[in-house]
């Protein structure tokens, strides 16, 4: 797989555009719209929170019953959830501004919020929006660009990528982008995710990609525990590639599994390093669990530990914190036959082994902790086995972005 420049426009056939329409922020874009010209197989995964938003109940009846999607509506700002029938009226209201702008049925446009709960839209500034941008739509650069920061809310960076891949002899693209900084926790997906490709696959194998995709991309992170009421991530195939239809699990699919996997794992990485007030991306890797399961819930369980990440936060290699959230992490183990180690770009260190502490250099540990990616590497001597979960530290900003968000 090779990556390109681009984003969400960089497969064939899709177009994006954003538009400052005024929800709730002032003076910077708040709507992005992305655009396929032909119709497209969609597949998507949400929340698991019981309070899902309005726009979660819409995609999953778009995703599961209609027959094609062909646009997707985005604002940023105000998350459109808690807002009962109001806000259910809101979605329908821009599926169908997008139908009469786009000229496509009101049946094939997905529509996302992020932002503040409980807060009720402004329909008309969202209409409007949507007229603007059916205007402006592009399938440039700059156009994906704009989308992609369009969408942010407490996001420092913007999240985008694309790649291309060989698929049936054909040339396949795949472009994302996403945003997610704080409310990220695993349990689906975790954010707002979308990714655009021209591939030509069957509506029942791209849902079972994108399914099994999160399960080792989105559902291993972790910023602050909160699952949202908005987590949705959808994947739009228009088939444009010419690549014959994949529609069983043979050599193409997998193909297609394997770089689905790669974009995900790229976007889901900028989203923990990008945590609320984050100064470090923390990657949690096990190897050499007894299952694939317990590595999963050992590499989480420690990426979630808030008394860790504050622990990175200060630099300090306070390795009993780790050791605390491997232990109760449910999975079971000799804690005397696991080894503990931290990496970074300035290198390795050995900190715990044979139920002790190692004789390492403090200053030594603090150096590596105090790099923007820490790599936390526990070897469980159980296995083959083996998983990676990704967060972020905690620092004093957190609690300042989340005290006065709503303002």
């Amino acid at each position: 797989m090779k990556y390109i420049r681009g984003g969400i426009t960089a497969a064939k056939g899709f177009e994006a555009a954003a538009c400052a329409a005024g929800i709730k922020y002032q003076n910077r874009d708040d709507m992005a719209l992305i655009y396929s010209t032909e119709p497209c197989k969609a597949a998507g995964t949400f929340t698991t929170n019981v309070v899902k938003a309005a726009p979660v109940q819409w995609d999953r009846q778009i995703v599961e019953h209609s027959p094609y999607a062909q646009a997707v509506v985005i604002n940023s700002g105000i998350a459109n959830a808690c807002t009962g029938r109001p806000g259910m009226d809101c979605c329908r209201a821009e599926a169908e501004a997008a139908s009469q702008a786009l000229s496509i049925p009101a049946s094939s446009v997905l529509v996302a919020s992020t932002g503040v709960i409980g807060m009720q839209m402004p329909v008309e500034k969202a209409e409007a929006g949507i007229r603007q941008m059916a205007q402006t739509k592009s399938p440039s650069e700059e156009a994906a660009l704009a989308a992609a920061k369009a969408i942010m809310t407490t996001d420092t960076v913007y999240k985008q990528v694309a790649a291309e891949v060989t698929i049936g002899g054909r040339t396949v693209t795949i472009g994302g982008m996403c945003k997610g900084s704080g409310m990220i926790h695993p349990n689906m997906c975790t954010m707002l995710g979308f990714v655009t490709t021209d591939v030509n696959i069957s509506k029942e194998m791209l849902q079972k990609a994108v399914s099994a995709s999160v399960d080792d991309t989105f559902n291993m992170i972790s910023v602050d525990g909160d699952t949202s009421t908005n987590d949705t991530l959808l994947v739009l195939a228009n088939g444009l590639a010419g690549n014959e239809e994949i529609r069983q699990e043979d050599d193409d699919y997998r193909l297609f599994c394997q770089a689905l996997v790669e974009i995900n794992t790229y976007l889901a990485r900028k989203m923990a390093g990008d945590g609320e007030g984050a100064t470090a991306l923390i990657e949690t890797k096990v190897i050499h669990a007894a299952s694939v399961k317990d590595a999963k819930i050992l590499a989480k369980s420690v990426i979630c530990s808030s008394l860790t990440k504050a622990a990175v936060f200060g630099h300090d290699a306070n390795f009993g914190r780790i050791l605390c959230a491997l232990g109760y992490s449910g999975a079971d183990f000799d804690p005397e036959n696991v080894d503990l180690y931290f990496q970074s770009v300035s290198g390795q260190i050995h900190i715990y082994g044979n139920g002790v502490a190692c004789d390492y250099s403090e200053e030594e540990a603090t150096r590596i902790l105090s790099d923007p990616e820490v790599t936390i590497l526990v070897d469980m001597h159980m296995g083959d086995a083996q998983a990676t979960a990704w967060g972020c530290d905690l620092s004093y900003d957190y609690v300042k972005i989340n005290a006065d968000y709503r303002s």
